[in-house]
């Protein structure tokens, strides 16, 4: 089982919540509708009530019938009381459920809601560190994790505890000793299964919630992924490999369902002693004449009531640990807080010119010995048009990720049109840099809906028109559906040509005064890229241009070219002048010409 936790995010989880942390969490999402919470509890009390009750009405009733002078009005009364607190109890019982039904469906929906926002707010690292497979079923499985413990607690826990507690008492006013050993019993039956719930079936609850995340995991990656698997013929071995997580779940599910029979077994021989030491009580109270046949009827109703929110006990502590168990990850969620935050003054980012200054930036990725940028210093001028070049590693796209603010500076700071991006909202920096990378990412969406993605008010004209200008619109109409068209997952239905100038028309919308071109024609063949080229040409007019390409032919035209090594900028300047210097540029150039000796 092992295994298949240490290649995947879920051996280094973050802390690990306790059982109470994660019931504060559902608890305040209850407190946030004080009002309908308050009329839910009302419910779940007067139904415990009624049946916290109807031992008392059942000893009525079998003293009266059994009363030597058979008053019959007064068995009437009390056959009348038996009656009415059954009707009562289930009148409030189905009232309660209605209640619980809306209140239930609004919780829901917002945990889900809030774990998706939460889930949004973390960084770019966080995301690509963890499988997103296994992330949307945490997400989902949270509210219907709420769902069977807030069931487990309002709608038997709670109410168990409320009748065995008052029967006890009940039972100890008329007799001490049979009250004593109720409550003695009931006190030791709760420990019993918080212990148990805590340090025997959670541990091994939480392991099968783990490997039901990696089901999810392992689905979403070789479904996505199902074109490389095909081109492979890798079928049979991605089953094997799908086979072995669900076998790993399926052993460890069986351990905890096995524990939860176990402790079970324990809660029944609670029950049985329960059932004999009371009873016992009151026989031996009958036969010394300190009882009379309603008191025993009494005490035999208290055990059937007490049994029958016993006997579920099992079924309760199962609900609720794993309604716990299913619930922690998005209540850890909560309280993690984002890797990029906002500052609490953060303005809305104006840009309009495109000015980028890197004022001595320090930065290095978590996971290198030494930082990759060191008091790096540098300044982009309003629509200049800037590639990077240098080996893999060099610090080109941590050049894009950081004026982005997908990760922040250690050192220095980084403005844009004199803002320091740290103290700008992300949201509105993001969308004033628009970026068209290697491989763009689309929604399972239409085109349209794809394009319009950079700014969702976009009419269908401009949407048309955008299209247009990326080179877009031909391919487009061509199209069955036109520009109503689903693009697949990723966009799998569209050749890579056709994603980049979608990405493109997307970029055309969006009027960002920021363009970054990450690789954009480097996987395109020829022609493809003659058309995306000149989509591009059109599109870096007036704006801040950064350019990241591996084929120099690409960056003639630049107004500078920055060569990279080792998060250092070592050459700078124009084509030609860097041809001439017979530098790092020039043996780079000479490589994808193949004249490099």
């Amino acid at each position: 089982m092992t295994d298949f936790l240490d290649d995947d995010e879920d051996a280094n989880r973050p802390r690990v919540l306790t059982n109470t942390q994660v019931l504060g969490f559902i608890v305040r999402h209850w407190l946030a509708e004080p009002g309908k919470f308050a009329l839910i509890v009302g419910f779940m009390l007067a139904a415990t009530a009624a049946d916290l009750a109807i031992p008392w009405a059942t000893r009525a009733l079998i003293n009266a019938v059994s009363a030597p002078e058979k008053v019959t009005q007064a068995a009437w009364a009390a056959w009348a009381s038996l009656s009415g607190l059954y009707l009562l109890f289930y009148l409030m019982r189905s009232s309660l459920f209605r209640a619980a039904n809306g209140f239930y469906a609004r919780i829901m929906a917002r945990i889900v809601n809030d774990g998706f926002k939460r889930v949004q707010a973390f960084s770019a690292d966080w995301h690509a560190s963890n499988f997103a497979g296994a992330t949307v079923r945490r997400v989902s499985r949270a509210m219907w994790g709420y769902d069977s413990a807030s069931d487990a607690l309002l709608m038997m826990l709670f109410p168990t505890l409320i009748v065995l507690g008052g029967l006890a008492i009940s039972l100890g006013l008329q007799w001490p000793w049979a009250g004593a050993f109720v409550a003695v019993m009931v006190v030791a039956f709760g420990a019993y299964n918080i212990l148990m719930s805590v340090h025997y079936i959670r541990p091994v609850n939480l392991v099968s919630t783990a490997l039901d995340s990696r089901i999810g995991a392992t689905l979403a990656d070789a479904v996505g992924a199902n074109p490389v698997v095909k081109s492979f013929g890798a079928e049979d071995r991605e089953e094997a490999r799908f086979g072995r997580t669900v076998e790993a779940w399926r052993a460890a599910v069986n351990k905890t369902w096995d524990r939860f029979n176990n402790v079970g077994l324990g809660q029944n021989l609670f029950l049985i002693v329960l059932q004999a030491g009371l009873t016992a009580f009151l026989v031996d109270a009958w036969a010394k004449g300190n009882a009379t046949p309603g008191d025993v009827a009494f005490a035999i109703t208290s055990f059937i009531v007490m049994a029958g929110y016993m006997r579920n006990f099992s079924e309760i502590t199962r609900m609720l640990q794993k309604g716990l168990d299913d619930t922690l990850d998005v209540a850890t969620y909560m309280v993690t807080e984002p890797q990029l935050a906002d500052a609490p003054d953060a303005m809305t980012f104006r840009g309009e010119l495109g000015e980028m200054v890197f004022d001595r930036v320090t930065f290095g990725y978590a996971n290198q010995p030494r930082p990759l940028y060191d008091g790096f210093t540098l300044v982009v001028a309003p629509g200049e048009r800037v590639a990077l070049v240098g080996p893999t590693g060099a610090g080109k796209s941590t050049f894009v990720k950081l004026i982005q603010r997908l990760y922040d500076v250690q050192g220095g700071r980084i403005l844009i049109d004199g803002q320091d991006i740290a103290k700008v909202s992300q949201g509105s920096l993001r969308r004033a840099i628009a970026v068209v990378p290697q491989d763009p990412a689309l929604f399972h969406r239409s085109i349209a809906e794809n394009i319009g993605y950079a700014r969702p008010d976009a009419t269908h004209e401009e949407i048309v028109l955008a299209a247009k200008r990326a080179r877009a619109h031909e391919f487009i109409a061509r199209l069955p559906g036109g520009y109503e068209t689903p693009v697949g997952e990723r966009g799998v239905k569209l050749s890579g040509g056709e994603r980049q100038r979608v990405a493109i028309a997307r970029a055309f919308l969006a009027d960002a005064p920021i363009l970054v071109l990450d690789e954009a024609t480097s996987s395109l063949d020829v022609e493809t890229e003659r058309q995306v080229q000149a989509a591009m040409e059109e599109l870096m007019v007036g704006r801040t241009t950064v350019v990241i390409a591996h084929r120099l032919s690409t960056i003639r035209g630049a107004d500078r070219i920055l060569v990279f090594e080792e998060g250092r900028i070592v050459e700078e300047g124009r084509h030609a002048e860097l041809i001439d210097r017979g530098g790092a540029y020039a043996r780079l150039h000479a490589v994808t010409e193949g004249t490099y000796l």
